[in-house]
């Protein structure tokens, strides 16, 4: 019950406003039903749907599309149940052949999608192509474009919190529809976890993005996606800073000539020995052809 202040004037009862507080549980009531209903339907289009997947070195790589990548993963969504999406790269396979616990968690993620050029690459050349590169950073955007068009909110974790910040505020400016439930840096540690499950359990979104370390962002996101709860739960590396104007995308150009990884070299030179392992990697799948996609 609410108390008013006492006037000296007399208060009117707004006829309409109680006829809308009388609609109120009703409404309650329907909302809770259609998220119900959609959920229900979310969950039977997928069970009724096999992922394609190419197997690289025993990663369990998705073979489908942009377009049905969105598709399916909108269906994650509305179904509500945590979905750990990992965008993996050669990096990310040869780091998983180095250390068995991080090989597990690839194989054990809900959904791992092409977003290396030399996984694309590898896939062909084993004779099991994927229908295209899914670059995690594109996915997070048709993400978010599918979620303005269904009311869904999300959580951004990672970087500084002056980069997440602002790439907060470019991601509400571009996609209105979406709410950005909240924000937390990627400094943290294991002690830590805690709070910062917490604080995204209480603003439940239905997508968590993370930007942090590689040894690190996948793990934790493995480690706690069934504690989070959250529906779709991401990896995205360094989309949190080129969002928030810090760094620079490669060209189209260099894009769709697999050079992308070149341009980002360019801009952190830095990333040079990790950049070693592709070579590695692409002379490894050459050497051990027939090796490739048995499983690990």
């Amino acid at each position: 019950m609410t108390v008013r202040p006492m006037s000296t004037t007399k208060d009117f009862i707004d006829p309409s406003h109680q006829a809308a507080n009388a609609h109120a549980p009703d409404d309650a009531v329907e909302a809770l039903a259609d998220a119900i209903g959609d959920a229900s339907e979310a969950s039977a289009w997928l069970e009724s749907r096999t992922v394609p997947k190419v197997s690289i070195y025993g990663v369990p790589f998705s073979r489908m599309g942009m377009d049905e990548t969105v598709e399916y993963l909108t269906n994650v969504i509305e179904r509500g149940q945590p979905c750990q999406v990992v965008t993996a790269n050669p990096i990310m396979v040869m780091m998983g052949l180095e250390d068995p616990a991080f090989h597990r968690m690839l194989r054990e993620a809900e959904l791992v999608v092409p977003d290396g050029a030399g996984v694309v690459w590898a896939a062909g050349y084993v004779g099991q192509p994927v229908r295209e590169r899914v670059p995690g950073f594109d996915l997070m955007h048709r993400l978010f474009l599918e979620g303005e068009e269904r009311g869904w909110s999300a959580y951004l974790l990672g970087t500084t919190q002056e980069v997440i910040d602002e790439a907060a505020a470019r991601l509400k400016a571009k996609y209105p529809g979406v709410t950005i439930a909240g924000t937390h840096h990627g400094y943290f540690g294991e002690q830590e976890d805690a709070e910062v499950i917490a604080r995204i359990r209480a603003v439940s979104p239905d997508m968590l993005y993370v930007a942090r370390s590689a040894t690190t962002q996948e793990p934790w996101i493995a480690r706690y996606k069934q504690e989070l709860g959250v529906p779709l739960i991401m990896g995205v590396g360094g989309s949190f800073d080129i969002i928030a104007g810090r760094l620079k995308r490669a060209p189209v150009f260099m894009q769709k000539l697999r050079l992308e990884w070149f341009y980002r070299l360019l801009q952190q030179p830095s990333r040079f020995r990790r950049m070693l392992v592709l070579p590695q990697f692409a002379l490894r799948v050459i050497r051990e052809k027939e090796k490739v996609t048995k499983p690990y």
